[in-house]
């Protein structure tokens, strides 16, 4: 919030529509004050009267943001107030509704100057009007320079705290315009993480099954023809499974019937008969326990993946499943001998999968790994 009130710019106090009730009253109320008086000038005190509320409606409520034209109008309603004032003392009145007209239609600044000259005008009218009179500047002086002082403190008032209000207001605009553009970017993060989610699934399941069957079927040996043939058919059909539960829930169907242990047990019994040389064993540690199906999921897919990437990659002749459950987390890991690789050399998408399969389950991932050295990938989730 500024510190002060900005000079340079119009300041709007209150709706149109009530400063122009209030100006009618106003100018209504001392016109009927002013015909009780029957005066010899009564006539031309409400003509000025007529004028100041004919400038307002035809021309001051159109300049109430144009600087320029709002200065001459105001200087014209100061004159038309002079005239009336001159004529008629109760005219002096009008300054209840001249005054904040002045701060609705000017720049502060103006406005204030504007103010001190309206309420000079009844204390020179009432000089001249008196034969120079002195007495009736030193009775009534104090009055109007208490009026003057008034006005411009509520003017001052009132302008800081329309302008705090017109900046919640435009405050509240611009949040509910954030707001709006924070839900439409996390719509499309939400799509483009759902994407991302499947394009894992799909790469993880499918993929996978039909690069075991392409390369069970390529390594087929007439002696060992049906037994390949065979593999590669309860593949097909444990991928064609796979491909009806992501569909169906995204659920993997390891995980349907059987407990994550049994799932990871039969993931590594898999691989050991899956055309490779490699000797693989599952263990667990601790108690086993349900968990949520989302770090199921996770844990399922990070061996399924751990397990492809030792088929394809280490030429490793041993292969290592430990599932540890322990208090308030669980630790997959996954180690072979195989021929291991550097930080650099890491392939692509698998293990940037499992990784982010770790993040999105609150988990880490950690992939240590040397040439010559094997391979060994832990994941640990909360749980």
């Amino acid at each position: 919030m500024p510190d002060h009130v900005p000079l340079d710019e119009p300041t709007r106090l209150m709706p149109q529509g009530f400063w122009d009730l209030f100006f009618a009253v106003v100018l209504v109320g001392v016109g009927v004050t002013v015909a009780f008086e029957r005066g010899p000038d009564t006539a031309y005190a409400e003509l000025a009267i007529v004028a100041i509320a004919g400038l307002y409606g035809l021309w001051g409520r159109r300049v109430v943001r144009d600087g320029r034209a709002a200065a001459w109008y105001a200087a014209t309603i100061v004159l038309a107030f002079a005239a009336g004032s001159y004529v008629v003392g109760t005219v002096n009145y009008v300054l209840f509704a001249v005054c904040p007209m002045l701060f609705l239609i000017l720049t502060l600044r103006k406005a204030i100057i504007a103010v001190v000259a309206a309420n000079l005008v009844p204390i020179l009218a009432g000089y001249v009007r008196g034969g120079q009179d002195y007495e009736f500047v030193t009775v009534y002086g104090p009055i109007f320079v208490m009026t003057t002082v008034v006005s411009a403190g509520f003017g001052l008032f009132i302008t800081r705290v329309m302008g705090e209000s017109q900046e919640r207001a435009q405050l509240i605009t611009e949040l509910e315009s954030s707001r709006a553009e924070v839900g439409r970017l996390s719509h499309e993060a939400g799509v483009a993480a759902e994407r991302t989610r499947l394009a894992g699934e799909i790469h993880d399941t499918l993929a996978q099954g039909f690069t075991s069957i392409i390369t069970l079927l390529q390594a087929a040996d007439p002696k060992l023809a049906d037994e390949r043939l065979r593999l590669a058919v309860e593949t097909a059909k444990e991928n064609l499974a796979e491909s009806r539960a992501l569909v169906a829930a995204l659920t993997p169907s390891a995980l349907g019937t059987d407990s994550l242990p049994d799932a990871l047990r039969r993931q590594v019994t898999r691989a050991a008969t899956n055309g490779t040389p490699a000797t693989a064993t599952f263990r667990t540690t601790g108690e086993p326990r349900h968990l949520p199906t989302a770090l199921e999921v996770v844990l399922l897919r990070t061996t399924q993946e751990a397990l492809t990437n030792i088929r394809r990659h280490a030429g490793a002749t041993e292969v290592t499943v430990v599932l540890a459950y322990a208090v308030g987390r669980v630790r997959l890991t996954v180690r072979d001998n195989g021929c291991g690789f550097t930080g650099g050399e890491s392939p692509g998408f698998g293990l940037n999968g499992m990784r982010s399969r770790a993040e999105q389950a609150g988990g880490t991932l950690s992939v240590r790994s040397a040439p010559g050295q094997g391979t060994t990938v832990e994941l640990e989730v909360p749980a």
